[in-house]
């Protein structure tokens, strides 16, 4: 019986990718090299800032440590003036939120974007709900596919990693949902393909939220 559940932030919870999409253009702008359309940012999204900064770099781009220091940087700064400026819930969601706290069952929160912009998105979007758990990317905890953070919500919400669903957009959350030993549950609404869940590990596929009501009443 699934007692909580533990969602992905970006392409799941809300989307963000126009956000995320223009910031990182507006950094490559700055450094002297060409934008992308929004649409490539889907695969760019999903491992952490300082990723996503390294591919959207041209092809062959080398950044040693102090230049991705300095792009990731520039990225944070234009990201922090518009993470708010066309980021919204996807359609259902805060149905689905709310119906999960009546029936009881505890939410949290596990992401690879920086902790210090996860928790405002949190706090802006879903201001009212009781999280057990907003963990975004932290110093000393690896990112998304490793456990850790998964494992962390769960044992602040109380409940076994078993009676945890995982609910994301990636394979990455597919294979951390996995590896917590946690229901794998892939959305079909975010930023990657059907495909991409089922290979990371997707127990059930969902194409509305409220179909995940649906699968933990079973």
């Amino acid at each position: 019986m699934i007692k909580a559940v533990i969602f992905d932030l970006d392409g799941t919870l809300l989307d963000t990718l126009d956000d995320l999409a223009d910031a990182a253009n507006a950094m490559l702008t700055a450094r002297g090299h060409p934008p992308h359309p929004v649409s490539a940012y889907r695969r760019f999204v999903g491992d952490g800032m300082a990723t996503l900064v390294q591919r959207a770099h041209p092809p062959g781009t080398h950044l040693d440590e102090q230049e991705l220091g300095t792009a990731l940087r520039s990225y944070q700064e234009a990201y922090a003036q518009r993470w708010d400026h066309k980021t919204r819930p996807y359609p259902g969601i805060e149905g689905l939120l709310g119906a999960l706290v009546e029936q009881g069952i505890g939410i949290a929160v596990v992401s690879n974007k920086g902790h210090a912009y996860t928790r405002p998105c949190i706090d802006h979007f879903f201001p009212d709900l009781p999280w057990g758990a907003v963990y975004g990317q932290r110093d000393g905890i690896p990112r998304k596919p490793h456990p850790a953070g998964a494992l962390d919500a769960a044992c602040d919400l109380g409940v076994a990693p078993e009676a945890c669903a995982f609910v994301g957009d990636s394979g990455v959350d597919m294979q951390t949902g996995t590896a917590a030993g946690m229901v794998t549950v892939g959305v079909l609404w975010g930023f990657r393909e059907a495909e991409e869940l089922q290979a990371g590990g997707a127990r059930h596929l969902i194409a509305q939220p409220a179909e995940l009501l649906d699968l933990i009443s079973r």
